[in-house]
């Protein structure tokens, strides 16, 4: 026996409504798209400063405000300290080495990341076989004033790396560097990279004593913008004193990120009036000199 058909289900809500004749509510509308926006108009200012960003910017903005991670501020900071030199008549080139380590693990990496920016404002980076090799690379880089005849450069400035660890390994270093002094052009950062709490560490260290026990005073950045601030205070100091500048640094900083002011100028320093400085050298927002020392 077959089966009836079964009957047509009426749609109550389409039923006798053509599709051309539905109400007007069902069918959507939309405000037209300058109206349609929930934000208030940018400035024409801002929303060309907008469209320009790239992701270069951390490393080619001249001037401004750029999103970068600590790690890549340490890598902007020696070109920062080239173009204050510029600023101010000095044609400098910088150095850096190290040894890889947390939470400086992927400082290295950056460093390679960003190679044809350091090649063209005369920054090298040659990563060391172990962090007593780089430490003393970088001590070479202040001996320049040694061989005049083959000078390129009126001074060479130097970035050290390394976790805590390392830092107890070249305490030795560190001491020889010290008494030979810095260059007048120069200067040197010894970059530690501190684990308190042994997140990946097999023990906790800090490197505040070690560097204060070598004769190397201590920046300690508690930001993104702390790092390049007091990155430049760090080389003034160094030129100035004829010492390594120690900069502590952690993961809680490095390894975090935040919008930061690159500006060259934007920090400033000034070195004492005294017997030993050239007024014409204490210009506030420009490279300090070092007071005469004997050297080692």
């Amino acid at each position: 026996m077959a089966a009836a058909p079964h009957a047509a289900v009426a749609n109550p809500y389409t039923l006798g409504v053509q599709p051309d004749e539905r109400p007007a509510a069902c069918t959507p509308s939309f405000p037209p798209e300058s109206e349609s926006s929930m934000n208030a108009p940018l400035p024409d200012s801002v929303r060309k400063a907008l469209e320009s960003v790239t992701l270069d910017d951390k490393y080619s903005l001249e001037q401004g405000r750029a999103f970068m991670s600590g790690t890549q501020a340490l890598v902007r900071l020696p070109m920062l300290q080239k173009k204050r030199d510029a600023m101010f008549g000095l044609k400098t080139g910088g150095f850096i080495s190290g040894y890889r380590g947390s939470p400086l693990g992927g400082y290295d990496q950056a460093l390679w990341a960003a190679k044809s920016h350091l090649a063209a404002q005369d920054l090298v980076f040659q990563p060391g076989v172990n962090e007593e090799l780089a430490a003393t690379a970088v001590w070479g880089s202040q001996q320049l004033d040694l061989y005049p005849e083959s000078k390129r450069f009126d001074g060479v400035f130097g970035i050290w790396y390394g976790k805590g660890p390392g830092v107890d390994r070249c305490s030795d270093v560190f001491k020889h560097a010290n008494m030979a002094g810095t260059a007048k052009h120069g200067g040197v950062i010894a970059l530690a990279g501190d684990d308190h709490i042994a997140k990946s560490s097999t023990a906790a260290h800090q490197s505040d004593h070690i560097f204060k026990a070598c004769g190397l005073p201590v920046f300690f950045p508690s930001s993104v913008q702390d790092i390049l601030d007091m990155g430049l205070h760090a080389f003034a100091l160094s030129r100035f004193a004829g010492v390594w500048s120690g900069m502590k640094t952690i993961q809680e900083i490095v390894e975090s990120s935040a919008s930061v002011s690159v500006t060259p100028t934007g920090s400033t320093s000034s070195c004492p009036r005294t017997s030993r400085c050239r007024p014409a050298a204490c210009t506030s927002a420009g490279p300090t000199r070092r007071s005469s020392r004997k050297r080692g």
